[in-house]
């Protein structure tokens, strides 16, 4: 590969469209997944992710909803990574449920071909971790109560 090719920067959009492909056809061992949070979206900036709780952690049997926000500056800037359900996790704002970038270095040290699949499987992982995989959950039934700054959501959760 020569030097120019190296540098070929895919616009944002063709990116986005290849993140939306890849997510509608699934990926890994299906414990992690991602799409669009509106189709009508043009500029494909509202993304929502899942996470199944890993097996023999604190998370274990959980389905874990997020929120992906992807601005102009993606793929150069991270999006904001919130958590929809109710979680307990070190980097994760208890209030809020943002993923606070200091606390997670994928998005304090963000590059460009990082992905939203690969945000979702590092949070994962980080759900495994000793500091991470044993701290008591929120109950039951507090699941979807974090309200969205956006309004209502405008899918259902299964």
């Amino acid at each position: 590969m020569s030097s120019e090719e190296a540098k070929v920067v895919v616009p944002r959009n063709f990116r986005l469209l290849e993140e939306l492909e890849r997510g509608e056809k699934g990926i890994g061992d299906g414990t992690v997944s991602y799409g669009m949070d509106d189709a009508d979206d043009i500029y494909m900036q509202s993304w929502t992710g899942t996470i199944l709780g890993p097996h023999n952690t604190a998370y274990e049997g959980k389905i874990f909803q997020l929120k992906l926000f992807c601005g102009k500056e993606y793929p150069e800037s991270p999006p904001t990574v919130r958590f929809q359900t109710r979680i307990n996790m070190a980097c994760v704002n208890p209030e809020t449920g943002v993923v606070e970038p200091t606390l997670f270095p994928m998005l304090a040290n963000w590059r460009r071909e990082y992905t939203m699949e690969d945000i979702l499987i590092k949070l994962k992982k980080e759900m495994m971790t000793s500091h991470n995989r044993k701290l008591a959950q929120p109950p039951e039934g507090t699941e979807e109560a974090r309200p969205d700054p956006k309004g209502p959501a405008k899918c259902c959760v299964m």
